[in-house]
């Protein structure tokens, strides 16, 4: 008999993440079963149109509890969508594509952006970007490690 979870990517309720098209090295995510798109801590967000597509430039802190670092990224947009935050506040956010990496697999996924500035994680990982590839231990922190690799997966 074959058992699922040994084939999927065991997660803790909290990751280092690698954003390698954003430049983003690390970053500590929550990973949250509970919100449905993954969300990215973001200011300064600037729409506008690069090689004839939808684009925005934005800042974000990679770091918790540090505004110092800053880190300039530009992405492709996937779209603007109306999402409820754990609060039940409504908020147009853009939403963009990246690879993902996390432990030894890289994958895509749609991640919103807003700014996590009073908030305890800049990410959040959520279920939408985890189906068919992980699951939650909310046992673990860090299952995946605190270095990254680059497996396609």
């Amino acid at each position: 008999m074959n058992n699922v979870s040994d084939e999927l990517l065991v997660l803790g309720w909290r990751e280092w993440l690698g954003l390698p098209a954003l430049g983003i090295d690390r970053i500590k995510a929550k990973v949250d079963t509970g919100a449905r798109t993954s969300t990215l801590h973001a200011f300064a967000v600037e729409p506008f149109t690069g090689d004839g597509r939808a684009q925005v430039r934005f800042r974000m802190h990679p770091l918790q509890k540090n505004t110092d670092k800053i880190v300039v990224c530009t992405a492709d947009v996937v779209d603007q969508r109306m999402v409820s935050d754990s609060g039940g506040h409504r908020e147009k956010r853009w939403v963009i594509s990246t690879p993902i990496e996390v432990g030894d697999c890289v994958w895509p996924a749609e991640v919103t952006l807003t700014s996590r500035d009073n908030m305890l994680f800049r990410m959040l990982l959520g279920r939408t970007a985890i189906a068919g590839r992980g699951i939650v231990n909310p046992e673990l922190s860090f299952a995946q490690g605190r270095r990254l690799g680059k497996k396609q997966g």
